[in-house]
């Protein structure tokens, strides 16, 4: 099946996206107007509350949810396309609007199988946007909660949380060592205005500058039992994990390939410049094969998803993180490639391609990483415990 219509530069349309649909129409407008400050937002490591503002009033927090829910109606594979389509102009922002979408993705898939999905409410009626700790949490968790009256007290610092400084909703996790069961994680959500969330400004690195994936302090925060959604055992692979990854890396991969597109089609209209073509043209050739890599194996999730109505097993999920991971080195190479074919030119900050070669980057650090990855589709082939070593 044909998962991918590869365009030779631009975005990528995935199999189930129309090109000219309302969102990413809309998406081409927004990547214009939040690319213009794309540069200085890195240099300075800003968040981009402008881009955050101008996502809102497009409707593109909405967009996931389904029209008689009152959102924008977009499928899956028009989200992930959007998004892709966003980070040719700022990935910062793209990123984040991400991080929001994979959990109203989740939530989605929640509805489609007829499960309550009560963050949805909260997205349309609210205008909430949501933020994770998911990455960083995984399985172990960080933090502790502590049993109250009526819910918890919850003590934790919650780090990268990409677009806190626009959140609304922390969606998050914490350990409960003291459970009668043994040691639990619960999952909770609890506002950014409740008393003792505040958000410590320690983002600063290599790429993703401007996401705002700040620390978030928890300082004895009160969690009501009705804001948890689950309570697991700490350290095992839970089925909610199994929805997460469906649901989640086809979109936050889909914005890696915008950063790999856009520096194939800056490299494209640079290297043709260059006297040597007999040495650049293979250069191109090879960028172009690595892109292409990137776009099918990402295309491939999203038809995976089957709109967010996939079956959520252990089987799927490895698929999907097997690609996540041949996206991530395909797409990294692809923006390599695209510095090598223009030159020492790419070297400069005014070119813009060594900026995306240091957002592509973060690709490496969403889950799984790719040894971590390699060892969990290997032992669940071979029906050993994913999770094991021995």
């Amino acid at each position: 099946m044909t998962t991918t219509v590869a365009m030779t530069t631009g975005t990528t349309h995935w199999t189930g996206s129309d090109p000219e649909s309302r969102w990413v129409t809309e998406a081409r407008d927004v990547a214009a107007r939040i690319g213009e400050d794309a540069a200085d937002h890195d240099r300075s490591g800003d968040f981009v509350h402008e881009g955050s503002a101008v996502l809102r009033r497009h409707g593109l927090t909405t967009m996931l949810v389904p029209e008689e829910l009152g959102g924008g109606g977009a499928t899956h594979a028009e989200t992930c396309a959007v998004l892709a389509t966003l980070a040719h102009g700022c990935p910062a922002t793209a990123l984040t609007l991400s991080m929001h979408s994979h959990l109203v993705a989740a939530q989605v898939w929640r509805y489609r199988h007829d499960l309550p999905a009560p963050a949805l409410s909260k997205v349309v009626d609210d205008g909430a946007v949501l933020v994770s700790t998911g990455a960083a949490d995984w399985l172990d968790s960080e933090g502790t909660a502590l049993p109250a009256e009526g819910g918890f007290r919850v003590s934790a610092r919650k780090s990268p949380s990409s677009g806190a400084p626009a959140g609304d909703v922390l969606v998050t996790s914490a350990r409960w060592e003291s459970s009668p069961e043994g040691p639990q994680v619960i999952h909770f959500t609890v506002p950014f205005a409740a008393e003792g969330v505040s958000i410590d400004e320690t983002w600063d690195t290599m790429g993703m500058r401007a996401t705002g994936s700040h620390t978030v302090v928890l300082d004895d925060v009160f969690v009501p039992e009705a804001a948890v959604s689950l309570v697991r055992p700490v350290g095992e692979w839970h089925p909610v994990f199994n929805v997460i990854v469906g649901a989640a890396l086809p979109l936050i991969m889909a914005v890696y390939v915008g950063v790999a597109e856009e520096a194939v089609e800056r490299s494209i209209a640079l290297a043709g410049r260059r006297a040597d073509t007999t040495t650049v043209a293979p250069l191109v050739g090879r960028m172009l094969n690595r892109l292409h890599v990137a776009q099918d194996a990402v295309g491939s999730t999203i038809a995976m998803s089957d709109d967010l109505r996939f079956a959520a097993t252990m089987d799927h999920a490895a698929a999907v993180l097997g690609r996540k991971t041949v996206a991530a080195e395909a797409a990294i190479d692809a923006v390599r490639l695209a510095m090598e074919a223009v030159g020492g030119a790419s070297y400069s900050r005014s070119v813009g391609i060594e900026r995306l070669y240091r957002d592509v980057h973060g690709s490496l650090h969403h889950p799984l990483p790719a040894a971590r990855q390699e060892l969990f589709t290997g032992r669940l082939a071979l029906g050993l415990d994913p999770l094991g070593t021995a």
